[in-house]
């Protein structure tokens, strides 16, 4: 095979580089397809305001003029700043099973970081935390959510080939539904909320979450998450883009927010309704009729799977159960919605503390996925 690799440098060509990680799945029952115009965005150096902290090159792989695979290079200056490392990112990595291509995309953006005096090359990961990380390395035969990668088990061959070796693993979850909440965690609950004199607050709408909490809702996750693995602080652009892009997607019924006695949010959690079926309907597409297949799964009366998103409480308040609130006033709306199971969002293997918030009920860990890293000395 003659591989050649362009860089992307067009509106055209970075439809071409999204399109083509939807179309190598076309033949998966597992694979999620991202939201078509979340990826554009995301990509695009004029709307994704991560750029104010990153730069980032994109790669398309050609073989006789056919794609064949493609490939983000990342500098997240900040992360790199704040973790004191000096690494090239590399997301948005996919290929046929062919090992001239994967080397290729991989040197290219290896290539690339080297000329900016970097020192490693890691991945799969995105700008930021809220980008798809980890490659699949057990469980594919387990559904994708539209918050994880999909990934063909040949990739780990090709991945270690190149010479990736594990930098971190992270561990995912399915957590059925009890009909109650558990006792142990119900006891928890009502003791640390009177201790700490904590309540609930509840939302109607994106418009009225906004009003009430605005950006404080991603300064709690940004002080929680700090200290993850790679963590980088959102810039205020971000959070207003996330604000606009995701709160409208919500079931607010699957939104605990955790006030103090200063009506100060200091715990959050965000589950909602999995789109796999409405997305694998529209291939990722809002139009001409994605959007309808997608409105549904986030306004169905009764819904099977819950992707649980994220848990954030502020350190000044985490170790003392906290977590057990959430739990608490999210177990009846999954039974009111005839919930089945969630969907964990990956964890870390170091963060304890968030894997112990599953040991009050039944659960299946059925996924596991693996970033990388290389010098690139060697």
């Amino acid at each position: 095979m003659s591989v050649i690799i362009k860089e992307v440098l067009t509106r055209s060509d970075l439809k071409k580089f999204v399109q083509f990680g939807v179309d190598l799945y076309k033949k998966s029952p597992y694979f999620c397809p991202p939201l078509a115009f979340d990826e554009l965005n995301t990509l695009d150096r004029k709307k994704n305001s991560a750029f104010e902290v990153c730069e980032a090159i994109y790669y398309l792989a050609y073989d006789d003029n056919k794609i064949v695979g493609r490939i983000a290079g990342i500098v997240n200056h900040r992360a790199n700043k704040a973790w004191g490392v000096k690494n090239t990112r590399f997301g948005w990595f996919d290929f046929i099973d062919d090992m001239d291509v994967s080397r290729s995309l991989l040197k290219a953006v290896e290539n690339w970081g080297k000329s900016q005096g970097l020192e490693a090359i890691n991945g799969p990961v995105g700008f930021t935390d809220f980008d798809h990380e980890g490659l699949l390395i057990d469980g594919f035969d387990q559904m994708g959510t539209l918050a994880t990668i999909y990934n063909y088990p040949y990739y780990i061959t090709h991945y270690e080939a190149f010479g990736l070796t594990k930098e971190i693993d992270s561990l995912e979850w399915k957590i059925y539904t009890p009909k109650e909440v558990p006792e142990r965690m119900a006891r928890i609950s009502a003791l640390v909320k009177e201790k700490y004199n904590l309540h609930y607050a509840k939302v109607k709408n994106h418009k009225e979450l906004i009003q009430r909490f605005g950006y404080t809702f991603f300064d709690l996750i940004d002080e929680a998450y700090r200290p993850l693995y790679n963590y980088s602080p959102l810039t205020e652009s971000q959070k207003k883009y996330y604000c606009d892009v995701y709160f409208p997607m919500l079931n607010f019924d699957f939104l605990s927010l955790v006030l103090n006695d200063k009506d100060e949010l200091i715990a959050l959690g965000v589950s909602m309704p999995d789109l796999t079926k409405a997305l694998q309907k529209s291939r990722g597409k809002l139009f001409p009729f994605g959007f309808i297949h997608i409105l549904k799964a986030i306004k169905a009366k009764k819904i099977d799977v819950i992707d649980l998103m994220l848990i954030a409480v502020r350190p000044d308040y985490q170790n003392k159960g906290v977590n057990a609130l959430i739990f608490d006033e999210q177990t009846p709306y999954y039974n009111k919605y005839q919930v089945q199971y969630s969907e964990s969002a990956p964890v870390l293997e170091t963060n304890l503390k968030s894997m112990a918030n599953y040991t009050y009920f039944k659960t299946e860990q059925h996924k596991k996925r693996r970033i990388y890293i290389k010098p690139m000395s060697l």
